[in-house]
């Protein structure tokens, strides 16, 4: 038994048949036009992570004001 039932024959005749429909030549270019769709898919992902994060690095920056005390100052008590 193979994956869902399908013995891993029956997986091989289906793709001997997708190969002799499609034929070679379109398979490899239907897999290079997959695998750079993912590749960008990826790279959108990550570039929108980086501008959330950078975005959340800006509001932090924008909304925690820093106190600067000089060596100069001195409070008498």
């Amino acid at each position: 038994m193979g994956i869902g039932g399908i013995s891993i024959w029956q997986l091989l005749i289906v793709l001997l048949i997708v190969v002799m429909l499609f034929g070679t030549k379109r398979l490899r270019n239907l897999g290079s036009d997959l695998g750079s769709a993912v590749k960008g898919f990826r790279s959108s992902m990550n570039d929108e992570d980086k501008a959330e994060q950078q975005e959340s690095l800006d509001k932090d920056k924008k909304t925690a004001p820093t106190a600067r005390v000089s060596a100069n100052d001195e409070t008498n008590v």
